[in-house]
């Protein structure tokens, strides 16, 4: 029987009405245009990430959750960088209700891969909004695509 869970879940998290917390959305958005394998699904998580990613892993037949997200890790805007659940301090990882990401992701982490692709912000408006993304991080998404098809094993000739 087919699984209604697909073995790669990339999810984007964030809010594009908050300048730089749209990066999550807008790297979704350009693995969207692509032609991926059937056992991945590209969602765009939205600012309720921590609340939607949990529904769309079953720890049967999903094996990888990569998450893309803007981080503070005290990197130049828009450098990425890969993160394991390990790297997440307690607390630093929240929802826009302050609900601690980190927790849930250290219970799922045996049974699941989780990978965390942040990029450094440089500027999130919230709670005022600003769309658009800062030109550091804009340019950053391109890179975060290409990271996400290697992590994936998708190679189009540009890896």
């Amino acid at each position: 029987m087919e699984s209604l869970y697909s073995e790669i879940v990339v999810a984007g998290c964030g809010n594009p009405l908050f300048a730089d917390d749209g990066f999550g959305p807008a790297v979704v958005e350009k693995l969207k245009d692509l032609e991926l394998p059937e056992n991945v699904t590209v969602v765009d998580a939205g600012l309720g990430g921590p609340h939607f990613v949990f529904t769309l892993l079953n720890p049967e037949s999903t094996k990888t959750l990569i998450i893309v997200d803007i981080a503070d890790f005290g990197g130049e805007p828009g450098e990425l960088r890969w993160l394991s659940v390990d790297e997440l301090p307690v607390g630093s990882y929240r929802d826009a209700h302050s609900w601690d990401l980190t927790e849930p992701l250290q219970y799922i982490k045996d049974d699941i891969r989780v990978r965390v692709l942040a990029c450094q912000k440089k500027y999130v408006s919230s709670p005022e909004m600003v769309i658009g993304i800062t030109d550091e991080v804009q340019r950053a998404i391109p890179d975060a695509v290409s990271e996400i098809l290697k992590e994936i094993g998708v190679n189009y000739g540009t890896a």
